[in-house]
């Protein structure tokens, strides 16, 4: 009777703590779901409930274990051995949501950094840190939704900019001065550019020249305004543009 006491009590626990990182996890899921990043709600909570469920096992097998003798050898076990291994396995699935576009700029950072917490807030609360991992869930929302929007109000002023990559195409080589001089009165901050021959054509068969540039504006410029800015310059004749952040 004391071991289906002992077995009924580490049930309930089990369950108190897998429904814990599970809704722990929720609201990071919700925080990225919102955003309509490529990991939401579903990943995050089984994440969270696997790595928790699989610390669970880590420690209790570990104390089994220690209690044991076989041939009168004493066999112990690290208590978190499979948690080290789920912050390397979670690593894998990070990786696969971090992007590199054809503009050389990264996306996914963030997510990826969520998917490595969701598992952390598994282990801490199979490991019976519940406050330590609520904390760290208070910590990481107040980080991503409103310390950037502090440091955008208070911070230095090349947190209010907003990077674009813009592609330009001008029809003649000497068009391709004065355009940069005018993207730059209109308060652009050229980061980086790189010219090429174009292979589109107009009904002419003119050569195009493709200007690739990569800029800064302030944030307070929407992408309908700077597309307009740009395609209003003299000699422009095609304007593309990719909102990097």
């Amino acid at each position: 009777m004391e071991f289906f006491s002992a077995l009924q009590i580490s049930s309930v626990e089990t369950f108190l703590k897998l429904l814990i990182a599970a809704a722990l996890s929720l609201v990071i899921g919700l925080e990225r779901e919102l955003k309509r990043k490529p990991v939401g709600l579903k990943t995050s909570v089984v994440i969270s409930t696997f790595s928790c469920l699989l610390t669970i096992i880590s420690i209790e097998s570990a104390y089994i274990a220690e209690g044991s003798e076989y041939d009168n050898v004493n066999i112990t076990m690290d208590p978190l051995r499979l948690a080290a291994q789920i912050v390397s396995g979670i690593g894998f699935l990070g990786a696969g949501v971090i992007l590199k576009r054809g503009n050389d700029s990264i996306s996914g950072l963030t997510t990826a950094a969520m998917i490595w917490g969701a598992g952390g807030i598994g282990i801490a609360v199979a490991a019976g840190f519940y406050l330590e991992a609520a904390l760290a869930v208070f910590i990481v929302l107040i980080a991503v939704e409103f310390l950037p929007t502090i440091l955008l109000k208070f911070g230095p002023s090349r947190l209010r900019l907003t990077e674009a990559n813009i592609k330009i195409f001008i029809s003649k080589r000497e068009y391709i001065k004065p355009v940069i001089e005018e993207m730059r009165k209109s308060g652009l901050i050229i980061e980086g550019m790189s010219i090429k021959h174009s292979d589109n054509f107009d009904e002419s068969r003119v050569l195009y020249h493709e200007l690739d540039i990569r800029v800064s504006y302030l944030q307070e410029k929407d992408t309908l305004e700077l597309y307009q800015d740009i395609y209003s310059i003299d000699n422009v004749e095609q304007v593309d543009i990719d909102i990097t952040n």
